[in-house]
């Protein structure tokens, strides 16, 4: 049984930076590692992948370049640096696990999910 724990969420105002993390228990070090947000109103959607080996990364448009997905398999945990937020960057964003492609932005490629971390950036 895999388990996902955010954390690092909270307040920030625009142009600001936060660092979320993502603890797993069980067996994710072969796992493909993505980040999702759900904004209020509006159906969760992908961020950011990383491959098993940290090697390959994907992005959705939005972030790419603010946004920085990474691993370490060590402590079994993932990572998203995120800078230059903006206010649409509000959401609740979680950590998920699965054995897909990076490319896969369908939330049916993650097998596990974590509880979520509240992000919201004021204007």
């Amino acid at each position: 049984q895999v388990q996902l724990v955010e954390s690092g969420g909270g307040l920030v105002q625009a142009g600001g930076s936060l660092t979320l993390s993502c603890a797993a228990s069980g067996r994710t070090k072969s796992s493909t590692m993505g980040w999702f947000r759900q904004a209020p109103g509006k159906e969760r959607e992908f961020v950011a992948a990383i491959s098993w080996s940290g090697g390959s990364t994907h992005y959705t448009e939005s972030v790419r370049g603010r946004f920085t997905i990474s691993r370490d398999n060590a402590k079994n945990s993932v990572y998203l640096q995120m800078k230059s937020l903006k206010p649409e960057d509000t959401g609740v964003y979680y950590c998920a696990a699965g054995y897909g492609s990076i490319y896969s932005l369908r939330e049916g490629a993650y097998d596990y999910w974590g509880q979520g971390t509240q992000v919201t950036v004021s204007s």
